[in-house]
């Protein structure tokens, strides 16, 4: 009897397979072929199967049919968060973030949760270069990292999540720095120190914070506010004596008869004593 019904099993798997890659033609699952004579796990394998053949927008649908017709089942879960995925690879990130989010929502608790959260700020940081200068999905990537990170901080992915939390808050600065090089190329100066001063006072533990004291050198000699350059100056030798821009600066300022040193009472010596105590600001 165990064996005839392993043996009817897989006839049954080798006749659904047949029936649905007929169906599914080259590009596209039949939509209107009624799914509910197999079983889950059916359903399952041949969303895998899908998903191998990189049609991952007829996986998802097959994954999100066991969830319709089987939405209490073990099955149904690991489906959600293959929907979810299937979703992502096929870079339709809105409805990968909202299986992802189902999923949380429905099993936080599960060990799966932290790949659905993993996802869900896949969903934001996939999308960061391909937004020109609309940081938004830039902040909620990070916001969802960040969850990543103190939710499931044992979890498989927050090592990965912490790696791309730093690059997407350097994407940020690096966009304030493509903007105030903008300014400065046109000569529009308080516009341009505006995005280098929240480069140095917001991002300053990026890779671009050199170079926006460079900048800021650059802006205020322009202005002929030879203090707030010289200030500048004098945090870039304190913090960044190594980097090429503290020897550009260094030029610039001598050559123009001054010194890399902290003048006046401005926004910059406050950074500046801050960071003589050792509390970079």
């Amino acid at each position: 009897m165990r064996v005839g019904r392993v043996v009817a099993r897989v006839i049954v798997a080798v006749l659904l397979t047949a029936v649905l890659s007929a169906c599914s033609g080259t590009n596209r699952a039949n939509r209107d072929e009624s799914l509910e004579g197999y079983t889950p796990e059916q359903i399952f394998e041949r969303g895998e199967y899908e998903l191998a053949r990189n049609r991952t927008d007829d996986a998802a649908y097959y994954f999100s049919e066991i969830e319709r017709l089987y939405p209490y089942s073990a099955w149904a879960k690991r489906a959600l968060i293959m929907q979810a995925y299937s979703f992502h690879q096929g870079r339709d990130y809105p409805e990968s973030r909202a299986a992802a989010q189902r999923y949380i929502d429905f099993y936080p608790a599960d060990e799966d949760a932290a790949y659905a959260q993993y996802l869900l700020a896949l969903s934001y940081y996939d999308q960061i270069d391909e937004v020109g200068r609309d940081q938004g999905l830039t902040f909620q990537a990070l916001q969802a990292l960040r969850t990543v990170i103190e939710v499931y901080p044992d979890s498989d992915y927050a090592t990965t999540a912490v790696l791309k939390f730093d690059l997407a808050y350097d994407h940020l600065a690096s966009k304030e720095m493509e903007i105030g090089r903008y300014y400065l190329r046109r000569q529009h100066y308080a516009a341009a120190i505006n995005r280098f001063r929240v480069v140095v006072e917001d991002f300053q533990t990026t890779s671009h914070t050199a170079e926006a004291l460079y900048r800021l050198i650059e802006a205020y000699l322009s202005l002929g506010l030879t203090g707030e350059a010289e200030t500048a100056g004098a945090i870039l030798g304190y913090n960044y004596r190594g980097s090429e821009w503290y020897e550009t600066g260094y030029q610039l300022l001598t050559s123009r008869g001054l010194q890399m040193k902290d003048r006046g009472d401005n926004w910059l010596s406050q950074i500046y004593r801050q960071s003589i105590k050792g509390q970079w600001y």
